[in-house]
């Protein structure tokens, strides 16, 4: 397998944090970046913290967003939707394997649903391309709960990682990194439009855990 530095902008989060460790784990070095470095840092330690012993496991580091891009082979957007486009707007990411695992929720009384983006006809994953032109945007990782990735399991082979893009190269390394993940590539999903329906998907999952009590995933069948 392949061995990449990732920044994970976002990576104070539960996602974030969780696919940073992950990622570590199975020997990919990790910057997780926050919009200040002096909040990354303690996260990163605590990941490192839990690595120490792990063999093969890769670095893990805090830097603040703009500085964990700027040597990174992949960046990993895991943030919240608001703010989204305006925080895409300022990375530098010419260039660069960009993995969106951005949903678009909302909630109100009825539950979780997805959120509508350029009037149906857009994305996270989508706007981030369009916002970074030299990039090659793709969508995976949308459907892993921040519970399992922050869990003892070696690997969370129960689930799948679905992978939506447009350049091959860059949604064959996104397939890659699911093994860090699930023990097995990822699925090809198809072109990036695609993330029209996988990011919103996760709304789904989010009513099935509140109705079940569990932390549920996707698996594909047939493959």
């Amino acid at each position: 397998m392949s061995t990449y530095r990732i920044a994970v902008i976002g990576g104070t989060g539960p996602q974030g944090r969780g696919l940073g460790y992950r990622f570590a784990r199975h020997g990919h070095d990790v910057v997780l970046g926050s919009r200040a470095a002096e909040k990354a840092v303690p996260v990163a330690e605590e990941v490192a913290t839990r690595l120490a012993g792990v063999a093969g496991a890769g670095a893990v580091t805090g830097a603040s967003n703009t500085e964990a891009c700027a040597e990174a082979d992949v960046v990993l957007l895991a943030v919240p939707y608001d703010g989204h486009d305006e925080l895409v707007a300022t990375l530098p990411l010419d260039g660069k394997v960009v993995i969106s695992c951005v949903n678009p929720l909302a909630f109100d009384k009825g539950g979780p649903y997805g959120r509508v983006v350029d009037a149906g006809e857009g994305s996270a994953a989508e706007s981030a391309q369009r916002i970074a032109p030299e990039s090659r945007v793709v969508g995976a990782f949308h459907h892993v709960s921040a519970v399992t990735l922050w869990g003892e399991e070696e690997y969370l082979d129960h689930e799948d990682v679905l992978v939506c893009g447009d350049d091959a190269d860059a949604k064959a390394v996104a397939i890659e990194l699911a093994r860090s993940v699930t023990s097995r590539d990822g699925v090809d999903a198809g072109k990036l439009r695609l993330a029209r329906q996988l990011e919103p998907l996760t709304a789904v999952l989010i009513s099935i855990n509140k109705k079940y009590k569990t932390h549920s995933g996707v698996r594909i069948s047939g493959i």
